[in-house]
């Protein structure tokens, strides 16, 4: 239900923008403009090209260029898959920087002799390294939903990017646009609570639900509960678009499983005797927005305001997946040595009565038919809490960061890895990205600084003394 959801309110939001630019554009969206092909074939070109070109120019004042931009936004819109990653293309490739241009302009700056041609000079050379696409794309800003337009529209060109150099270019250019536009002083924390939130709004929180989906509209509302709290970053220019959203659980202790937390039929707790907070889901609801970093702004909003509404609360935590780490145990398998330790090879062996023990792991790891098998599990629960430690504290990729995208972004943002916890998600997801294993980490106000630099000064990860000795198997 989630991805179908999230597509059909893309869909109907793409619907509504056509709608609404058609008068903006007027005659600027004329017949042979509408005659584009959807899969805008290489005979459609130069007219689309010509039509960029309009958008860039400057000539007609600013209503006849939000026309053009709406004009252009339309086109977009009536385009299929293939049309909008040749619109890309064009974009990318023909308005680009001019480095004929460029270069006459760093030129002219070296040439200055007073400080009058130098302030000339330099201004030169700041426009002539905007490049024209993105003056095209910042056309969008004026028009009605243009900010959600451009959002939208790299969330198709990311996947794109990743195979064109060209178009990572014009992905660069878009994410630093974005990046000026969402910075966290213009975007406004908001609680959603279920009595109180528009239908259509709750509707998009369904839909846009990342780390534990959405059943139903029951399933929702008990993580709208009295003992649940549930929060929002907005921005002015989307004020009916959530950008990301953090649900957050009041309880006493560290939670240890996703599976009490979203249990419908537990009993609802008191908040004001909670002593703990758990974070346990953190989605962002724009694709577009990947890489544009506001989430542990979010986090530090919600504790300074949990900590106001309830003065008891003493410990900040989350209940987090490890989404790539059986992808990394698979591939360690593969390399065969250094995966176990010699004792886990002698206690599978004498278990499986002397089998292979990088292939019966393996084996057990393609399927979840482990679970609730007791011998298998004592056999699997040491080594797989081993390696789980393993790949938080110690595996990076190559530029220093941790492997795993979350503890990234939590231990980026100054939390410590405090917990593992076996059979934390018991779901099918759960499951297969990462044997049921969950994290706690813990965002201790004392030491979210102190850690957050330890981790972006050299990768130093700050972890509990239990986490560390389970690396000692």
């Amino acid at each position: 239900m989630p991805s179908q959801g999230r597509t059909r309110l893309l869909r109907q939001g793409f619907q509504t923008l056509q709608r609404r630019w058609q008068s903006i554009a007027g005659s600027e969206y004329g017949a042979e403009v509408a005659s584009l092909r959807p899969s805008l074939p290489s005979e459609d070109w130069p007219l689309l090209q010509e039509q960029m070109a309009k958008c860039f120019q400057a000539r007609g004042g600013e209503v006849l260029a939000r026309s053009r931009a709406a004009a252009l936004g339309r086109a977009y819109l009536a385009l299929d898959e293939t049309g909008r990653g040749n619109f890309l293309r064009i974009m990318a490739r023909e308005f680009d920087l001019d480095l004929d241009r460029v270069e006459e302009a760093i030129g002219a700056l070296r040439a200055a002799e007073d400080p009058e041609a130098r302030r000339q000079a330099r201004s030169r050379l700041l426009t002539a390294t905007e490049s024209p696409r993105t003056r095209i794309l910042t056309r969008f800003n004026a028009l009605p939903q243009g900010v959600k337009f451009l959002v939208d529209m790299r969330a198709d060109l990311i996947p794109l990017a990743r195979k064109d150099p060209v178009l990572a270019s014009l992905d660069d250019d878009l994410k630093a646009l974005l990046s000026s536009w969402f910075d966290v002083d213009f975007l406004q924390l908001e609680r959603i609570s279920w009595n109180t939130a528009p239908g259509a709004l709750l509707e998009k929180f369904m839909a846009y639900e990342a780390v534990h989906p959405v059943e139903s509209w029951e399933d929702l509302k008990n993580r709208l509960d009295h003992d649940r709290r549930y929060f929002a970053f907005f921005h002015p220019r989307m004020p009916e678009e959530p950008l990301i959203f953090l649900e957050v659980a009041l309880v006493r202790g560290l939670a240890d499983n996703i599976q009490d937390l979203l249990d419908a039929g537990a009993p609802v707790g008191d908040p004001h005797r909670a002593d703990t907070a758990i974070f346990y889901s953190i989605s962002n609801a724009q694709k577009g927005l990947v890489g544009v970093s506001f989430g542990g702004f979010l986090i530090k909003r919600v504790v300074d305001l949990l900590m106001q509404e309830f003065p008891r609360l003493k410990t900040f935590s989350t209940l987090s997946p490890l989404p790539g780490f059986l992808n990394w145990v698979g591939t360690e398998l593969e390399g065969g040595d250094g995966l176990l330790l010699p004792a886990e090879h002698r206690r599978i062996q004498r278990g499986i009565h002397g089998g292979e023990p990088l292939s019966w792991l393996g084996g057990q790891l393609k399927s979840a038919a482990w679970v609730g098998e007791d011998e298998t599990e004592e056999l699997l629960r040491p080594i797989l809490m081993r390696l789980a430690a393993r790949y938080l504290l110690e595996e990076r990729r190559p530029e220093g960061a941790a492997r795993d995208p979350v503890a990234h972004f939590h231990l980026s943002n100054g939390a410590r890895v405090e917990r593992l916890n076996w059979a934390g998600d018991l779901s099918d997801r759960g499951l297969s990205q990462s044997a049921g294993v969950m994290v706690n980490y813990l965002y201790d106000v004392r030491r979210i600084e102190e850690n957050h630099e330890a981790y972006r000064g050299g990768q130093r990860v700050a972890a509990s003394p239990a986490v560390r000795g389970l690396l000692k198997g």
